[in-house]
């Protein structure tokens, strides 16, 4: 490209004196005038340098257009061979339609609409706060396909609840027969089970395994259960725990959660964090300062009927329930014993919308309550796309396995922290509607989320396939408490023949143990072990494996308290002795010789 044809495109700002040397240089001295010479010749040469970058740059932006051009005609080509669909369908997926994504997975695998994969989304969608968003998907997407396709043939739903029915979804449509016919993979066994989601097309990964995992433990809801399952999980796969600062068990519950709770993190010494998982209550801004944002955020909740007597006698000491001999007493009376403001009373009322971070004050009528419930829901649906229901606990882990893309054995567990059924009292219907009005936030927040259950597994398994897996997760169970337990169950705390794996026993409750059987192998033992391990020793030894130094300076520190409180024991025991002994003398004085015991003889009995 000439000069000339430069200068014709892109008009030089250069000023006209700088372009004639002459007259430029007229009034100058030798030496100035060798400095503006070498000055405006550096002008030129930049300025015409920039020129040629520019033309480079345009020229390749004229490439690039033409080659997307090309690529994208050839895509259209290429889809409508492989899935024989208008090429509309591969269009830009925009965010509103990431829901159409099974409908491209499906055209693809020909099989019951109730056996096929789930595929694990990652945009708002798989979110439950979406449900309306995304049943208008669906909706949108059976328009656009009503031309190819026919009708699937209904799914009769299964009666997995009790005294309750929740209206079938509709079903997704099924696809023509235009793609060659793929065999369906033998039933998973004990060994086979696998939990990825693979394209039969490219083979590439569709499901990965979710490693950032924020777990809600809220209280007397399975959720120990839950606790020890990602334990197991997290252990096994070599993932960092973001545990209690100084080997707590607990977040520094009823205190809102706040990131330097956890271990490593003011000392920056945990460079990421996979699960956290322990008691909390629960704020999302500073939970989000330790996780990263990829993090699945998922809880259970229990129906509060049940949970409340569960919490009365696990909590019988706090100030609200000290007062009264039963839960019905409380109830008749009102909750006159209840004041919020006295500390741990928060057991006593809402307590499932305190842990999730909200205010759990009784709403005052029936207007009041409406919007107070509504923010409650939106709040826990916004931040937690899967909420768990304890009363249909093998369900919910087929769905958690399902939500993390893990493997069956992945969800495998044994109750923990449960209790005994002679610590259990049935309640009246009365008492029963009396429970639902004390704790009327936490019972709207438990019809929603139980009702949303349902409709998530509608959308995703289908109620067949769930039932199948519900069953194979019960006899790999049965299988696993054959083979690792020696009374093939639970037993009350005072059997557990192995004190470290004693539960902790709190109130009036009875939290039953397990015993292993003897003679296990060394693998099996230690599978066996972590299934049993209650939740505070499997805390502790966490704990121990990511911050040995750490937990060997807290061990030391209560040997030495422990020290200092038994020799002060032994001093106030030892001053006791004398002082009975120095009365005996006083006393006694006829029986001298014959009866007198020294205070270090005594002293040796005591030690």
């Amino acid at each position: 490209m000439s000069q000339y044809m430069l200068e014709s495109m892109f008009p030089s700002p250069v000023p006209a004196a700088l372009m004639q040397p002459g007259t430029f240089l007229a009034d100058a001295g030798p030496g100035e005038r060798c400095v503006r010479v070498a000055c405006c010749s550096r002008l030129r040469f930049m300025w015409f340098a920039l020129m040629v970058l520019t033309v480079l740059c345009v020229a390749l932006q004229m490439l690039g257009v033409v080659r997307q051009a090309r690529s994208s005609k050839v895509l259209k080509l290429v889809s409508e061979q492989l899935v024989g669909m208008p090429s509309e369908m591969h269009r830009p997926v925009k965010r509103k339609d990431w829901g159409n994504v099974w409908s491209v997975s499906a055209a693809i695998v020909e099989e019951p609409l109730e056996q096929q994969p789930f595929i694990q989304r990652k945009d708002k969608s798989e979110n439950p706060h979406s449900e309306e968003g995304r049943d208008q998907v669906l909706e949108d997407t059976r328009k656009t396909l009503s031309s190819t396709t026919k009708a699937a043939p209904a799914i009769e739903g299964n009666k997995l609840w009790l005294d309750q029915d929740f209206p079938n979804q509709p079903q997704r449509p099924a696809f023509p027969k235009r793609t060659p016919e793929i065999k369906k993979p033998p039933p998973s066994d004990d060994k086979t089970d696998t939990h990825t989601v693979k394209s039969l097309v490219d083979d590439t990964v569709m499901c990965q395994p979710k490693n950032h995992i924020v777990f809600l433990k809220t209280h007397k809801t399975a959720s120990s259960t839950i606790l020890n399952i990602l334990y197991r999980y997290g252990e096994n796969h070599n993932l960092t725990f973001a545990l209690p600062l100084n080997m707590h068990s607990q977040l520094f519950y009823p205190a809102f959660f706040a990131a330097h709770f956890v271990e490593g993190v003011r000392t920056h010494s945990v460079k990421e964090f996979h699960i956290l998982c322990n008691h909390m209550r629960f704020s999302s801004q500073e939970v989000r300062k330790v996780m990263p944002k990829d993090t699945f955020y998922f809880s259970i909740l229990r129906n509060p009927v049940a949970m409340m007597e569960s919490l009365f006698v696990y909590y019988k000491a706090i100030p609200a329930f000290r007062a009264v001999k039963s839960l019905e007493e409380f109830l008749i009376q009102g909750g006159r014993s209840y004041n919020a403001s006295v500390p741990n009373n928060h057991y006593a009322r809402n307590i499932l919308t305190f842990d999730f971070g909200l205010d759990n004050t009784a709403p005052e009528n029936d207007t009041e309550l409406n919007k107070r419930s509504a923010e409650v829901i939106a709040a826990v649906e916004h931040d937690f796309p899967l909420i768990l229901i304890s009363e249909y606990f093998d369900e919910s882990l087929v769905l958690l396995k399902h939500a993390l893309c893990w493997s069956l054995d992945d969800v495998l567990s044994f109750r923990l922290n449960s209790r005994s059924e002679r610590s259990r009292r049935p309640l009246s219907a009365e008492i029963a509607e009396r429970l639902k009005e004390w704790n009327s936030l936490d019972w709207r927040l438990y019809q929603h989320f139980n009702a949303t259950f349902w409709k998530r597994i509608d959308s995703t398994l289908g109620r067949a396939k769930l039932q199948q897996e519900v069953e194979l997760l019960r006899a790999k169970r049965r299988k696993l408490e054959q083979m690792c337990l020696q009374e093939g169950g639970a037993v009350d705390p005072a059997q557990v023949q192995d004190s470290s794996l004693k539960p902790f026993q709190y109130g009036a409750a009875v939290i039953q143990g397990y015993n292993l059987r003897l003679g296990l192998n060394n693998d099996t033992r230690q599978l066996c072990h972590r299934l049993i391990t209650p939740e505070l020793q499997y805390t502790s030894a966490l704990y121990t494996k990511q911050f040995p130094q750490l937990a060997a300076a807290h061990a030391s520190a209560a040997k030495k308290i422990a020290a200092s409180r038994n020799t002060a024991v032994h001093r106030a025991v030892k001053r006791n002795i004398e002082t009975n002994v120095h009365t005996a003398m006083m006393n006694n004085t006829s029986h001298n010789n014959t009866n007198k015991v020294s205070v270090d003889e005594q002293l040796t009995r005591f030690s």
